[in-house]
């Protein structure tokens, strides 16, 4: 049977490189801490530590060996007793959401109140960009969670949760070119009027462009721009026809102040998904969080 006291006794020796203070941060005599390892060295059959002028040295056939998986093991041990810990109370600390500033607006502004209504006293810090942006965001720590548009790249630092929301991209328009309307186009037809599509760094337009390549078409857009309320005002002035997801611009296709562009093939329906980095440990907010919609991380 494993006694977790004695890995605990070992890590911290090996963290301290001395049992004197070892000893003292685990408030226990010098002697307890040495018969501990001493009684590990016996059990597992092989030298834990070099005993040196300068103190504890982990050894390279036991020590070091193991040292890191014990500090894994540990801090799973550490982490089910936050968890436990605050589920007795109520969630605290800070969470951090990395996604852009539509799908803050259309997806996760909900959860996001419902959230803070029922752990008032987590600080939820919003980081909006756009996708590739946010991927980097989340590798480099400044994010815990990220929401993207898919698809992205292939990043084995990264694990994966797919069909968050649908997003069915469509060619929308105002009034200005109502010919459009009550017919069929080919993307051959839109490439005579004027293209407003978002800027090339984006999943979206990234997305885009793959698709009509496959058809044999190249899109020159009139317009780039970096927001779909941008995109939105445009098209509603008659600036041009837009490349949007319908469920972004659903008000404005029920009060007809735009309509939607009907083409041959549609545009393939695309997604936002959630990532988080691989083997990160999740605190309790954060895990109260990502539960809202559906996942169990």
């Amino acid at each position: 049977m494993v006694n977790l006291d004695l890995y605990r006794v070992f890590y911290t020796v090996a963290k301290c490189g001395s049992l004197t203070k070892a000893a003292e941060k685990l408030y226990i005599s010098q002697p307890a801490v040495s018969q501990a390892i001493k009684q590990l060295e016996i059990q597992l059959g092989v030298s834990l530590f070099n005993r040196t002028r300068r103190g504890m040295e982990l050894s390279a056939q036991g020590g070091e060996v193991i040292f890191k998986k014990i500090e894994e093991g540990l801090k799973l041990f550490s982490d089910a007793e936050d968890m436990i810990n605050q589920r007795k109370n109520t969630a605290t600390g800070e969470i951090r959401v990395g996604a852009s500033d539509t799908i803050f607006e259309y997806f996760l502004a909900d959860k996001i109140v419902e959230f803070h209504e029922k752990f008032p006293a987590v600080k939820i810090n919003l980081i909006s960009d756009i996708t590739p942006n946010t991927v980097e965001d989340l590798k480099s720590g400044k994010c815990d969670v990220g929401f993207v548009n898919l698809p992205i790249e292939q990043d084995d630092g990264l694990k994966l949760y797919g069909n968050c929301m649908q997003l069915n991209d469509v060619f929308v328009a105002g009034e200005k070119f109502s010919e459009l309307k009550d017919k069929s186009s080919s993307f051959e037809e839109l490439k005579n009027y004027p293209l407003i599509v978002l800027e090339k760094k984006t999943a979206a337009r990234q997305a885009l462009d793959r698709y009509v390549q496959t058809l044999g078409v190249t899109l020159e857009p009139s317009i780039e721009v970096g927001s779909w309320d941008l995109m939105k005002r445009l098209v509603s002035r008659g600036m041009g026809i837009g490349v949007i997801p319908r469920e972004y611009i659903q008000d404005k296709l029920q009060t007809g102040e735009v309509f939607e562009v009907k083409t041959e093939p549609c545009l393939p329906t695309r997604s936002v998904g959630m990532i988080l980095l691989k083997d990160q440990s999740i605190p309790f907010a954060l895990r109260e969080f990502l539960s809202l919609f559906g996942f169990d991380v």
